[in-house]
């Protein structure tokens, strides 16, 4: 799942958006890409609601999904 987030613009963002979403889900291959405003979310069982919500939580805006 690709997920649009603004709000990031460092490694700081990286960091805290990936402890988020393997806060839920340890084995999820987190991949964030500034430049896109986009987070990649592979081999995990966490729904996209889950990950959202995470991603709010962790004060970041979810804004839609990318292809």
């Amino acid at each position: 799942m690709k997920l649009i987030v603004d709000n990031m613009n460092c490694q700081h963002c990286v960091k805290m958006i990936t402890k988020a979403i393997n806060d839920i889900d340890p084995n999820a291959k987190v991949t964030v890409d500034l430049t896109k405003r986009q987070v990649a979310i592979e081999n995990s069982s966490i729904t996209q609601e889950a990950a959202i919500t995470a991603i709010n939580e962790a004060d970041y805006e979810f804004v839609g999904t990318a292809n």
